[in-house]
Order: structure tokens, then C-alpha cells, then sequence
């Protein structure tokens, strides 16, 4: 089992899977800003002012990294943002949770999911998710020194 985990296929196996979620989860959100706007301002977190500057930035954020996961192109550097990224909507999932805040999470349509046993599953999903891009970053950056 460890070799597998070792493996370079099997890191760049779930490299590009980790790079198609970003990737394919970006292309509702760049298509249609201003609903996706309405979901960032239903999470009840952000200022007003800031929410349309989000719903334009994260989805093109969200596209470049998957697109450089599954290329290869700074692969460190798209890592670390996705973990960033999978970090901060974790934390935005809890919070709404533990205030009792129904919402939708806008992550791969904006087909409205307002119920805690989904938020429970957006956390599990974005936890994998997480640890996912913690192990391949661990890997990449151990790798990278073993080369050098």
C-alpha cells in the first residue's frame, strides 16, 4: 500500500482528478457571476462590497488551477492554493452550520441543496478533498527536494 501511495501514477492520477473538480466546478460560476453573487452573499460572511469581486475572482482562480493541475504547470503553487481554497470553503460550510444557516453552496450547480445532511456531505466531500491535496503536496515538495 505505501508504494502505491508513492507511486508517480498514482500521484498523478489523482493530481488531474483533483485538477477536473476545480476545473469543471469554475465553468457555472464564470457563466453566470451573478448568480453565483447571490450564493456568496446568502453564506451571510462577506462584505457587500467585496461578494461581486469574488464571484468574479474565485471561478477563474478555481479554472487556472485545475487547468495547471492537470497540465503540470506550477503544480505546487496550484496545490497550495486549492488546499487554501478547499480550507476556506470547509470553514465556510462549518460556520453556516453551526449558526443554523440553511444555504446553498453554489460548488457544481446552482441547483439549491438547502439542507444540513448536504452541508454534512459538502464537508465530508471537501475534507477527502482536502487531504487529497495535503498528501499530493507533501509528496510533490518531498519528491522536489529528493530531486535536487
Amino acid at each position: 500500500m505505501y508504494n502505491l501511495l508513492r507511486s508517480h501514477i498514482f500521484q498523478r492520477l489523482l493530481t488531474c482528478a483533483l485538477g477536473a473538480v476545480f476545473f469543471f466546478a469554475s465553468f457555472h460560476k464564470i457563466t453566470n457571476p451573478a448568480e453565483f453573487a447571490k450564493i456568496i452573499y446568502g453564506y451571510g460572511l462577506f462584505p457587500e462590497s467585496l461578494i461581486n469581486l469574488f464571484a468574479i475572482w474565485v471561478p477563474f482562480v478555481e479554472l487556472v488551477c485545475g487547468i495547471c493541475l492537470i497540465s503540470g504547470v506550477l503544480r505546487q503553487s496550484a496545490l497550495l492554493v486549492c488546499n487554501a481554497m478547499l480550507l476556506g470553503f470547509i470553514l465556510i460550510i462549518s460556520i453556516n452550520l453551526f449558526r443554523g444557516h440553511e444555504f446553498d453552496c453554489g460548488c457544481f450547480s446552482f441547483a439549491h441543496h438547502n439542507s444540513t445532511q448536504a452541508a454534512i456531505s459538502l464537508l465530508i466531500r471537501d475534507g477527502f478533498l482536502l487531504a487529497t491535496g495535503l498528501y499530493l503536496y507533501y509528496f510533490s515538495r518531498h519528491h522536489v527536494k529528493k530531486e535536487e
